[in-house]
């Protein structure tokens, strides 16, 4: 609905004097502020120091045509109402106008409520335009308010996440250091067998979460002796058949501690289940065979294999990483998944000693956490 508090601009546009003059007085007396001129050149000097609401303005001009005007005028004011005015034999110009930018036409004669109407009708078309284009662009800013809040947020949660999973990793370090510290005769195991198993993995291909989840798997894997009895884990002698049955227990003790860390998804706790499967069934605790077994622990079972032989032991000395590969080898297919094995087998063993350096001397830390891959060895 109209204000009547604010005058909206017209523009008339007529070559005929008396016609500028009759419009002019109608729309002046409607409450209207009108402007008069007499050209299409004479309109377009009026435009450049004013935009109306409105242009009303003749199609047919000695000087510059309406369509002429038209086309100028909406170059210069886009949001510009225009209504033309014809003769009745102008009908088709004046249709072809409205498809040119035109809001509507008037035809010759019109009395003052034609006049009117189609005047009332074209500024609440033109008031209704620049509501939606404030509502639009109100909406834009909106959106981009809360995309940014949004973004924020994220950035948030993505910190808070970060800090949370620096938390495990520290709950992780520490219940390595107390299995460490429960079973001193593999000291640093956990974290060495971590890092092979990471370098075969990254070797086959494996990458991102998967490779998070392997490596966590591999770190994690003895977690089930901290429930072992201290007399088992630092018995002097061989274990008797009772007590190899309950050192056995480790494996699934440890799936059941891993299985309420919620941090820690199912899959590394079956990684931790099964690292002790061989490829041809003869492993337990569940006797799973060939793709059966987690391929994170397949990976483990070669990564374990040569950090038992490679390490000093009370019963035996170190053995070479050469004795480590042909031992390996001569157990592929049935303690080791042959594929894994050929990958193993083809990572340089400078790597190996080299990896067990950087963890003795502290400049590989948290190994879990995925190291980026050797530069002598990428994978």
């Amino acid at each position: 609905m109209r204000d009547p508090e604010i005058q909206e601009r017209i523009l008339v546009v007529d070559d005929e004097e008396s016609i500028r003059e009759v419009v002019c007085a109608m729309l002046t007396a409607a409450g209207y502020r009108c402007t008069a001129a007499a050209s299409g050149s004479a309109a377009l000097n009026l435009l450049d120091s004013e935009e109306p609401e409105l242009m009303l303005s003749d199609l047919m001009m000695a000087e510059m045509q309406g369509d002429v005007l038209l086309e100028r005028a909406k170059q210069k004011f886009p949001a510009m109402e225009v209504i033309m005015v014809t003769a009745v034999s102008d009908l088709s110009v004046a249709l072809e106008a409205i498809r040119n930018g035109a809001y509507d036409y008037l035809t010759k004669p019109f009395d003052r409520e034609q006049l009117l109407d189609r005047v009332r009708r074209a500024l609440e078309h033109r008031r209704l335009k620049r509501e939606n284009l404030r509502f639009q662009l109100q909406l834009e800013s909106k959106v981009a308010k809360r995309t940014a809040e949004l973004r924020q947020a994220y950035a948030d949660l993505e910190e808070a996440m970060s800090q949370l999973e620096r938390s495990y990793d520290m709950t992780l370090e520490a219940l390595g250091s107390a299995l460490d510290l429960r079973d001193a005769e593999t000291e640093g195991h956990s974290k060495r067998v971590t890092a092979f198993t990471v370098e075969i993995a990254r070797a086959m291909g494996i990458r991102g979460e998967e490779l998070r989840v392997i490596a966590r798997g591999a770190f994690l894997h003895d977690i089930g002796k901290m429930a072992v009895r201290d007399q088992l884990l630092t018995k002097p002698g061989p274990l008797d058949p009772d007590e190899i049955e309950e050192m056995r227990k480790h494996c699934e003790l440890g799936y059941g501690m891993v299985s309420k860390i919620p941090f820690l998804k199912k899959d590394v706790a079956d990684i931790v289940r099964a690292h002790q499967e061989f490829w041809d069934g003869s492993g337990y605790p569940q006797g799973l065979k060939g793709e059966d077994i987690p391929l994170g622990a397949r990976i483990f079972a070669v990564a374990d294999t040569l950090d038992a032989i490679t390490s000093n032991r009370p019963y035996r000395a170190a053995q070479s990483y050469q004795a480590a590969r042909e031992e390996i080898v001569r157990w592929s297919g049935r303690q080791f998944d042959p594929k894994v094995v050929e990958v193993f087998l083809r990572i340089p063993e400078t790597l190996w000693q080299r990896l067990r350096d950087e963890l003795r001397n502290g400049t590989r830390p948290q190994v879990y956490k995925v190291p980026l891959a050797h530069p002598q060895f990428a994978g």
